[in-house]
């Protein structure tokens, strides 16, 4: 029960739990001549045309929303709609949109490792966290996000240390908004991996009680049966 529950734990999340259309392979292969695949489109200086289309785009972008944030807010938005519909690459160009639209807007950064995430590309999803983070360490979403890295760490690797780090990081997020039930369930999900009963109940009754729509299928049985309540 416990390994197919932390297997169904790492990939409970809407955002990561469609079928990719494109292998990370072909994703890196096709980022090679399409710069709005990279995140901040690579950094890479832009040509006359292209800075002309951006102006034209933020211009319009503009007239759509009152000012740069939302217009950023409103991208990102559409970025996790498509992302939801595992249409990984209009994901991605809207995200980097996001960024040009306002490049201290954290969920952005939010965005793009989440794709990274889609990959299992770690590492590089992680760093992209830590960028928003950057720009607003109290985003309960980024962190939420961050201490599921640490979860799937602990999925592959079984190694305690993952788990009290994540743990941790949803207790941060958690005190930010603890009305977010994505980090309600993913705290009672981690306290039960680690058998601290109490928690995971506690958690879990938090969630509920906001409607409880991030709780997976089967895991309010898998917690009866390991905490009996």
């Amino acid at each position: 029960m416990m390994k197919r529950f932390i297997i169904l734990f790492v990939t409970l999340v809407p955002l990561f739990s469609f079928a990719q259309k494109m292998s990370y392979k072909e994703w890196q292969e096709e980022s090679k001549n399409e710069i709005r695949l990279l995140p901040e489109y690579g950094n890479i200086l832009k040509s006359k045309e292209q800075q002309k289309a951006d102006d034209e785009f933020i211009a319009t972008a503009l007239k759509e929303d009152s000012n740069h944030r939302k217009a950023s807010d409103h991208l990102v938005t559409l970025g996790f709609n498509y992302l939801y519909r595992g249409d990984i690459t209009t994901a991605m160009y809207r995200f980097n949109q996001a960024w040009l639209l306002d490049n201290k807007n954290e969920n952005a950064y939010w965005g793009f490792g989440s794709v990274y995430f889609t990959f299992n590309d770690i590492s590089e999803a992680l760093k992209q966290l830590e960028k928003g983070l950057l720009i607003n360490p109290k985003s309960s979403n980024i962190l939420t996000d961050k201490a599921t890295i640490y979860m799937t760490n602990y999925a592959n690797s079984r190694n305690p240390d993952y788990l009290d780090k994540a743990i941790e990081i949803f207790n941060d997020s958690y005190k930010i908004d603890p009305s977010n039930q994505n980090t309600l369930f993913k705290l009672s999900a981690a306290y039960f991996y680690k058998k601290d009963c109490s928690n995971a109940w506690r958690f879990y009754d938090e969630c509920m009680k906001l409607g409880g729509k991030s709780i997976s299928p089967g895991y309010a049985d898998a917690l009866k049966k390991q905490c009996n309540r």
